[in-house]
């Protein structure tokens, strides 16, 4: 396939894959071994909320949200990752290349939403007790995650539009799935316009979720100070799985963004690898892990449901 020679190819080469030889069958069975402890592990957390009327409560429809989009985000990348292993070609088209993009770039920034509004959720039922049947009725906790899903989906759109748009004079990625930054960089035209829309999404949909997890934990933490003993054991018993995994999935998220910024071919290929699995992988079985496990109300519905006989309690 000679595609080097076209002004805009449309296909793009996924260059980060190498030979494994004989190992590739045994990282393509380890792979399919995390996809599908990630489909399992969400889809439990998934149906055990949806069933159970006793969690059909605010922050355990957030942990909902959370696992439908992690099982949104690895059905985006799993199923070509899976058949780029046992593949000897890596070419990915035009349009695969970009709904990849577009599907992995939203369910980035809606994790982040929607750990922001779990955040707001905790405040208010730390800091306002009296007021929170009013302010987080199942109603508006639907609207806010809809809010939440909705501005990632149109600021995502507006990029990969721009991206899209884009003559390019390349086709060569050095990934293993397909990103926006290095799409840009092989553009043979000025990309001041992406580089704008980019750094206001990472903005928006990043940084701001970022100052009011903090600010809404500093509030946490004040008010935790001059209270009784119960209401702390309370705040530390809802309030560290999500500390927890917001903190988990802000550090794959900048070991991510970092390697897209870099000079990939001056960053050892397994590097690159390893970063961005960890980006997709560890936040997906992360989150019904940490919440399916720690905390008590949902570990006794999974437990009876799947008529499992606890040993002990488990504590982060």
């Amino acid at each position: 396939m000679n595609i080097s020679s076209r002004p805009n190819p449309a296909y793009f080469e996924l260059t980060l894959f190498t030979d494994y030889g004989h190992l590739q069958y045994f990282f393509f069975a380890l792979c399919l071994l995390v996809y599908v402890t990630i489909i399992s592990a969400n889809a439990v957390m998934i149906i055990t909320i949806l069933l159970e009327k006793s969690l059909h409560q605010p922050m355990y429809v957030f942990i909902c949200c959370l696992s439908v989009n992690s099982l949104y985000g690895s059905a985006g990348f799993f199923p070509r990752f899976l058949s780029d292993l046992l593949s000897d070609s890596h070419f990915i088209s035009r349009p695969s290349c970009f709904i990849q993009m577009y599907v992995i770039y939203t369910y980035a920034s809606c994790e982040f939403t929607i750990l922001g509004i779990m955040a707001y959720d905790r405040f208010v039922a730390i800091c306002q007790p009296l007021h929170y049947s009013s302010k987080m009725t199942l109603q508006k906790a639907l609207c806010l995650w809809a809010a939440g899903i909705l501005y990632p989906v149109v600021i995502c759109g507006v990029c990969l539009y721009l991206s899209i748009r884009l003559p390019l004079c390349g086709y060569k990625l050095h990934r293993i799935f397909c990103s926006n930054w290095p799409v840009v960089q092989i553009s043979c035209v000025n990309t001041l316009w992406n580089n704008i829309a980019g750094q206001f999404a990472t903005m928006t949909t990043i940084f701001i979720p970022l100052l009011f997890v903090l600010y809404s934990y500093v509030r946490i933490l004040i008010v935790c100070r001059t209270s009784s003993l119960e209401t702390r054991r309370k705040a530390v018993q809802t309030c560290v799985p999500h500390l927890v995994t917001f903190v988990v999935y802000s550090t794959c998220l900048f070991c991510e963004l970092s390697i897209t910024r870099f000079d990939a071919d001056k960053v050892d290929p397994y590097v690159i690898a390893v970063l961005s699995l960890e980006y997709l992988v560890i936040p997906s079985l992360n989150n019904p892990f940490i919440y399916g496990l720690n905390l008590p109300q949902i570990r006794a519905v999974i437990f009876r449901r799947f008529k499992i006989r606890p040993q002990k309690q488990l504590e982060i």
